[in-house]
């Protein structure tokens, strides 16, 4: 496969909709598979395509239930079920993620092993990640107080896909989001730590990307609505990430003298 190639499993909040799990996508290039967001209902989507055996690593924006719910019952499934690993599956989230699945999962007087089901590592702003022939890069958003992140994925042939997580219009989500070809971009339109639609256009186009998929669109506002909005703002292709939906990633030729984003940190 030449590109990223990313398939919706779910896009929908504050809780799934029928036909429609909360945020989770599944981003496959550079020989790995890895589960982006696991929203409430998105495991199971995410099972017609890969199983948890198979699955490369874990990366979650940000500790709300709408972004990250499937993790117990993956948890139920890697320790209890029929999923064979020869290690635990790799876990990429926000400082405190492994204490706050413990908190759900633990019934007894002693912890529950959530390191024997996933192998833990905490975000940080400026977080670079080699996955494969991917290079992942965390920046820390705007959403309002939990930490929360936004990431960027470059294959080895230069192409990018940006995706928001939840935040509201920021310098960083800007700059993650920039020369990229395909922004995947939340819509939620309901108040601070998110982006209305139109906000959603506006950091496209500030940050030249190359198409624009809203997504996490509150349930408010109909998705060709969402749409309709951004791409008031948005002069390029603009459309939103209905479940089921698979979109390719390939590099686009970019002007001459544009820079690519440089982390705020690194180790």
């Amino acid at each position: 496969m030449t590109g990223l190639r990313l398939t919706v499993l779910g896009s929908a909040t504050p809780y799934p909709a029928a036909g429609n799990p909360c945020s989770g996508y599944l981003l496959e290039g550079g020989g790995v598979r890895v589960w982006v967001d696991a929203g409430s209902g998105t495991l199971g989507e995410l099972r017609r395509y890969v199983g948890l055996g198979e699955l490369d690593a874990v990366w979650i924006s940000h500790l709300h239930a709408d972004h990250c719910a499937d993790l117990l019952t993956a948890y139920y499934g890697l320790l209890h079920a029929d999923v064979h690993r020869a290690a635990p599956l790799p876990l990429f989230g926000p400082p405190g993620i492994a204490d706050r699945l413990a908190g759900f999962l633990t019934n007894g007087p002693d912890r529950s092993p959530v390191e024997r089901a996933f192998a833990v590592t905490e975000s940080y702003d400026g977080q670079r990640i080699r996955l494969g022939g991917l290079t992942l890069l965390v920046r820390a958003v705007e959403h309002g107080g939990p930490p929360a992140f936004g990431l960027r994925v470059e294959d080895a042939e230069g192409a990018v896909l940006a995706y928001s997580g939840d935040s509201e219009p920021c310098p960083a989500l800007t700059e993650l989001a920039r020369d990229s070809d395909l922004f995947l971009c939340e819509a939620d339109g309901e108040g601070p730590g998110h982006l209305a639609p139109e906000e959603a256009g506006r950091t496209a186009a500030e940050a030249r990307a190359g198409r624009l998929l809203v997504t996490h669109v509150g349930p408010a506002i109909p998705p060709e609505e969402a749409v309709r909005r951004a791409a008031g703002e948005f002069g390029g292709p603009v459309e939103h990430a209905g479940p089921g939906r698979t979109f390719t990633v390939t590099r686009r030729s970019r002007t001459p003298g544009r820079t690519r984003p440089s982390p705020a940190s690194s180790r």
